[in-house]
């Protein structure tokens, strides 16, 4: 009986056992099959996460390479423009260029012509001294015989006839010569000026004494002025200029009249907004920085125009007071600009002349290099050139044309009639130079009114900026002959009692008109 109860022990221990081994098999394959959907379900949403990000990234390289694209066609057309533009301005020159060869073949054509004229009237003048030669022996023959003098006295008494006659004669003809001399020279150096200016036609600007700077908000403008003011008086101490900041919105205005010093204070104004760090030590840091790259850039400017305009083997210093040039101005004309046309026309003019060109440019560039020199220095600005010249070896013809532009030292050499010339003709030129509007006003006034005041004068009017007056005279007072001479007397007038630039043409208009009524 025990032994049963063992076996059935045994027996119910085994199949509890099998039961839950079963039991425990069953949950754990649950469990494994749950986790695989979990997996499974994992691994879908991973990849449906990673199709939607590669769709994105994918996107936006689409986006990215369509911008390229579109910037890159941009640009393309952008050089396209430019490029059909530079084309235009070449075809332009290449036009311009084939004009005034054709100018310059009708030219030598007219010189040729006047060349033949002068040597047929040569040949003239030889025909008519041989035909009074010839007529001169007729009558000392013709006195022989009917006056039975001797060949001496007779001889001596034609002799004094006709010398005093070809005196007469030949003064006549000498006369003739020089009038159509003087036409013939006033001709071609018209035509040579003319020629000079409009090969070297150039645009002038007007600058001004103050600059201004564009500020990203009026946010800057308190920093800019800094704690009490710290700021804004370094910056103005460092740079030497006046930074006027008021309310016009987004924008801070440089005054000076030192261009230099103006373009200095920008550069640094702006560098130091995008710096960021604004105080007394960066300002000053900022400030010379700026000014030493100036000083580079001057040389490098120097260098170029000496290059443009062909001129070599020049003084380091005299390079560097060159493009020091371009931040000088006089009366409102760039000091540089208007050198380098002061040189084109010497060039020219000297080309038409015979002279040599390149001593001429060198000498118009350097006409008023005076006027670079440090400002404490007394005297004119010509002679302080003058004596730069004669300090870095300049050519002795050279040195003389920039001392005797304006006179202060005698010329020795047509280049100084040339250099001052050519520097009348850059600043008188309609625009070159800054007249206030006040000034100019009045000086075409004073000119109407001083033509105003000869009896016989009807009406004035200053035009051409004041280069040309034209007088209207009344017909019953002035006639014709004393018309020449009060044109005359007014040019005089002007010219002693009225400063201008240039020249100005007197044109004197009589008109007489006789109206009759038929009824």
């Amino acid at each position: 009986m025990s032994e049963l109860i063992i076996v059935g022990t045994v027996l119910g221990l085994l199949l509890g056992f099998g039961v839950a081994y079963f039991i425990t098999q069953r949950a754990i394959s649950f469990k494994i099959a749950e986790a695989e959907e979990k997996a499974q379900n994992i691994l879908k949403e991973a990849e449906k996460e990673a199709n939607n990000f590669k769709k994105e990234k994918l996107l936006e390289v689409k986006e990215e390479w369509h911008k390229r694209k579109q910037e890159f066609e941009n640009e393309y057309q952008q050089r396209k423009a430019k490029i059909q533009a530079t084309e235009r301005l070449l075809k332009t020159r290449e036009e311009a260029i084939e004009s005034r060869n054709e100018m310059l073949s009708k030219k030598e054509k007219q010189l040729e012509s006047l060349q033949n004229e002068l040597i047929e009237k040569q040949k003239q003048i030889s025909e008519r001294l041989d035909e009074i030669e010839k007529i001169k022996n007729d009558q000392i023959a013709k006195l022989e015989e009917i006056s039975g003098l001797s060949s001496e006295e007779a001889k001596k008494i034609l002799m004094d006839n006709f010398i005093n006659e070809a005196k007469t004669e030949a003064a006549q003809y000498i006369k003739q010569i020089r009038d159509e001399a003087k036409q013939n020279a006033q001709r071609e150096a018209r035509n040579i000026i003319i020629e000079a200016i409009q090969r070297t036609a150039s645009d002038h600007s007007i600058e001004s004494t103050v600059s201004v700077v564009t500020l990203e908000s009026d946010e800057m403008k308190g920093r800019i002025i800094g704690r009490e003011g710290r700021n804004i008086r370094s910056f103005e101490s460092a740079t030497g200029v006046d930074l006027i900041i008021d309310d016009t919105p987004e924008a801070v205005v440089i005054s000076g009249f030192d261009p230099f010093r103006r373009e200095v204070a920008r550069i640094a104004l702006i560098r130091l907004m995008q710096d960021g760090r604004i105080h007394p030590a960066r300002i000053e840091e900022i400030v010379e920085k700026v000014r030493q790259e100036l000083e580079e850039e001057i040389i490098k400017i120097g260098e170029s125009t000496c290059l443009e305009l062909q001129i070599y083997n020049m003084h380091k210093e005299l390079v560097r007071l060159v493009g020091k040039m371009k931040y000088r101005s006089s009366y409102g004309q760039n000091l540089l600009s208007h050198s380098i046309e002061v040189a084109r026309l010497c060039g020219i003019m000297a080309s038409e002349l015979g002279l040599d060109p390149q001593l001429a440019k060198r000498a118009g560039l350097l006409h008023d290099i005076g006027k670079c020199e440090d400002q404490n220095i007394d005297g004119p600005h010509a002679l302080i050139g003058y004596e730069l010249a004669k300090k870095y070896k300049e050519h002795p013809i050279v040195a003389n044309a920039i001392g005797a532009h304006h006179e202060d030292i005698e010329m020795e050499t047509p280049y100084a009639v040339l250099v001052q010339a050519s520097d009348s003709i850059s600043g008188a030129r309609p625009g070159a130079r800054r007249e206030s509007l006040e000034n100019y006003i009045k000086r075409l006034e004073k000119l109407e009114t001083l033509a105003q005041s000869f009896n016989g004068v009807q009406k004035t009017f200053a035009i051409q900026a004041g280069r040309e007056i034209r007088v209207i005279v009344e017909p019953d007072k002035i006639d014709d002959i004393t018309a020449d001479q009060l044109a005359v007397d007014i040019a005089k007038k002007i010219e002693n009692e009225l400063e201008f630039p240039g020249q100005i043409k007197v044109t004197l208009i009589r008109e007489r008109r006789s109206v009759a009524i038929a009824k």
